[in-house]
């Protein structure tokens, strides 16, 4: 461990900068509840626990990240797990489906990562939206049962599109060889990058929202974002991109450029799985994350933004 710390001094920087945040924001909720009497309103309270929630997210991804490659792909394989399993769960299934989700929770979700593990970029950019897209329909024939056949064929496909395709490109950045050459600690800085500017992104833009939110940008959908936190949040989460520049390939403004590009993408990510869920009548995918809700609705907007900043990094940079 120490070696790796020694070897990574800007992974060190990332983290300390990391926990000073947190602990800065500890801090401050500590200090609400205090003013209260000790006895925290259901805001501080949510606030509260969504701090510890993110105090344990930062250790397992530490954690992950001192293991390296390996511990990084095992980790987000949990997570495409956890997350496949909360949107099947909330979108019924019958009978007929067994085989179909046979295959897509032991056979699809464990090759997906096993093509990333090995750096197969051809079959792991293809086996889910191709083969597995058209497998899934054939093996839910096999009951012979038609009643919502489609409904049910398109839920499985888009739940392995978007618990374990687009989260599996997550760790994929570990196999990008920048400037000719692949460099491990470069890459788990990428994840950085990626992970800290949507998730701070989703954060201020809540953060903007509550402090000047007015018009609201789609009602029906998501009741809680406005114009006002939408840009606020996407503005200031681009400028910390363009901050973090220094742990990344990128220059200054192609850090913010990028930054700008997943954000939005992020908001639309937190839009499309808002429709889903209104579609399916629920607040939250599940209760697994204290104060966040399920596995994805914390990663509902790194699962739309993964792709593009993967595929826009390996084509220019990579």
């Amino acid at each position: 461990m120490i070696a790796w710390l020694q070897s990574q001094p800007d992974s060190v920087v990332l983290f300390l900068g990391i926990g000073g945040v947190l602990a800065l924001a500890t801090l401050i909720a500590e200090t609400l509840r205090w003013r209260q009497g000790g006895v925290a309103t259901p805001v501080i309270a949510n606030l509260v626990s969504r701090i510890r929630a993110w105090w344990v997210m930062a250790a397992v991804v530490g954690l992950a990240f001192l293991c390296g490659r390996l511990g990084v792909i095992v980790l987000f394989l949990l997570v495409s797990l956890f997350a496949l399993r909360e949107f099947i769960t909330l979108t019924p299934t019958r009978r007929g489906d067994y085989w179909a989700l046979v295959a897509a929770f032991y056979v699809v979700l464990p090759y997906q990562y096993w093509l990333v593990y090995s750096d197969w970029y051809g079959m792991a950019t293809l086996l889910i939206p191709v083969y597995a897209f058209l497998l899934l329909p054939i093996l839910a024939l096999a009951g012979g049962d038609t009643t919502g056949y489609l409904e049910r064929t398109a839920k499985i496909q888009w739940g392995l599109m978007i618990s374990v395709f687009c989260i599996s490109h997550v760790p994929a950045l570990m196999n990008l060889h920048i400037d000719g050459s692949r460099d491990e600690g470069r890459n788990l800085l990428l994840i950085a990058f990626l992970v800290i500017v949507v998730q701070s992104s989703d954060v201020l833009q809540y953060v903007w929202g509550k402090l000047c939110g007015r018009r609201l940008v789609a009602p029906r959908l998501s009741p809680s974002k406005t114009w006002e936190g939408l840009v606020g949040g996407v503005a200031s989460a681009t400028l910390l991109g363009a901050a973090l520049w220094w742990i990344t390939p990128f220059s200054p403004w192609q850090a913010g450029l990028l930054a700008l590009v997943i954000n939005l993408m992020g908001f639309f990510g937190g839009l499309v799985m808002s429709a889903i869920k209104r579609d399916r009548g629920i607040k939250d995918w599940g209760h697994m994350i204290e104060g966040h809700g399920g596995m994805l609705d914390r990663l509902d907007s790194v699962c739309f933004a993964a792709p593009v900043f993967f595929h826009v990094t390996r084509y220019w940079w990579g």
